[in-house]
């Protein structure tokens, strides 16, 4: 009896071309990517980089040289004059009991914040669970203390950017609040998953109105022991800090870099990260894996060969972490030139395996995005329900321009985020790629369909 083949079924590569070229873009950036090498020459030569630093100003350089390497046809720079805060020498601290020692703790002043003018403030701890708690407060019960603002940041929420948004207020508002009735300084349980003692810093604000307190953070080590301490009995806090923002705005820039359409040249698609950091770690994670993963499209692009039919750029944003200054000059820009951006992504939360895009857009232009979403999900990405773009693209809302953002795997960002544990080593190369890979297939997409 003769030998029967067994019936030839096509590929899912032949039925669908579009899982061809996603199949060609991951074996180019999973085998010849050079995100996580450019990562490792930002994080370990030029290191962390805040706003109107010389570390930024370096950034800015490699930027725009690492764009052009990548094979931009046009690369230029975009002016934006941004704070410059500094932190010098910081130290906190703590005796527990009147016959306590004091012992100093690993503490990080809040971004932005002021701090002792060098001198030491000593002053008795003074704890609250939270807003709601410290209304119930007098000014007499308040004045003169260093108020300890002990939210936990929520484990039991799942995605760990809701837990931040959660606590994220006591940072931003914790110094206001406490200073309006006569605190002197404040201490902050960080925003934190780790079970660990790191504490991570973060912009917080003041207002004219009130007098601005010195503001730092704990860890969560640190912060279990003084909770345990302030409800046994007395504990007093000496703090020292020399942290400052400085008078004058330094001229600093967006670095942005093309790729021109082929038949929609006037159609923008940008994508986009972050090049400045805080003052601490090496901005690994925040955000220099979306300033590699936003030029590895570019490059990716250019090695293939494939002419995109709409202009993808690729943008670097200038002071997003304390100021947003990039972010609000890239606008104005695209709004007095009259620019056409048809979709505006953002990678800014994490180097760590693509889960999934969060849309800011129309429910009917969320339908056409949808359309592709099997065709993620060899990829790892099947998250499609949240409503995410991102801070630095958030000015072009106004514009009613699509958004939409990245969202990697969240478990492990808040561990090290803001922190001096924010570093090249936290950063694993193929979750790494994977992210420029999904981000590189959407661009492919909207740029050979569209989007209405």
């Amino acid at each position: 009896m003769a030998r029967v083949s067994p019936p030839s079924f096509p590929t899912a590569e032949e039925i669908n071309p579009d899982s061809t070229m996603f199949r060609h873009i991951s074996d180019e950036i999973m085998l010849h990517g050079q995100c996580y090498d450019e990562l490792r020459v930002l994080c370990k030569t030029i290191g962390n980089r805040i706003s109107g630093s010389p570390k930024a100003a370096q950034a800015v350089v490699w930027g725009e040289k690492e764009m052009k390497a990548a094979g931009a046809d046009k690369v230029w720079l975009q002016a934006a004059d941004v704070p410059h805060w500094v932190r010098g020498k910081e130290e906190l601290k703590l005796k527990y009991g009147k016959n306590g020692a004091y012992k100093k703790v690993p503490m990080l002043s809040l971004g932005s914040s002021e701090g002792t003018g060098g001198k030491i403030l000593q002053a008795e701890v003074l704890m609250v669970a939270n807003f709601d708690e410290f209304k119930t407060l007098s000014k007499e019960q308040v004045k003169g203390k260093i108020v300890f603002f002990n939210y936990r940041f929520r484990q039991d929420l799942i995605n760990t950017f809701e837990a931040y948004g959660d606590a994220v207020k006591y940072r931003g508002a914790g110094p206001y609040v406490a200073a309006e009735k006569g605190a002197v300084g404040i201490i902050i349980r960080s925003m934190s998953t780790g079970e660990d003692d790191f504490p991570h810093t973060g912009s917080t604000h003041y207002y004219d109105s009130v007098k601005s307190i010195p503001s730092v953070a704990v860890g969560n080590y640190t912060a279990d022991s003084l909770e345990k301490n302030c409800k046994k009995g007395i504990v007093i806090a000496q703090l020292q800090s020399n942290c400052t923002m400085m008078k004058d705005k330094v001229r600093s820039y967006n670095v942005i870099g093309e790729i021109t359409g082929s038949v929609h040249p006037d159609e923008i698609i940008l994508v986009g990260g972050h090049l400045d950091s805080w003052d601490v770690g090496e901005g690994a994670n925040d955000d220099g894996a979306g300033v590699v993963q936003s030029m590895e499209v570019i490059r990716t692009f250019k090695a293939l060969g494939i002419k995109p039919k709409r202009t993808i750029r690729a943008v670097l944003f200038i002071n997003e972490e304390n100021g947003l200054r990039g972010g609000f000059a890239y606008a104005d820009s695209a709004k007095k030139n009259n620019e056409h951006h048809i979709l505006a992504v953002e990678t800014d939360a994490g180097g760590f395996a693509p889960r999934g895009f969060g849309m800011e857009m129309s429910p009917a232009q969320k339908q056409e995005i949808l359309v592709y979403k099997n065709l993620f999900l060899p990829y790892g990405v099947y998250d499609f329900s949240q409503d995410e773009g991102g801070a630095d693209i958030s000015p072009l809302r106004k514009m009613d321009i699509p958004e939409m953002g990245l969202l990697p795997d969240p478990q492990r960002y808040f561990d090290i985020h803001h922190t001096n544990n924010d570093v090249f080593e936290n950063v694993n190369h193929r979750e790494l790629k994977l992210g420029s890979v999904v981000l590189t297939q959407l661009l492919y997409l909207v740029s050979e369909y569209g989007l209405k």
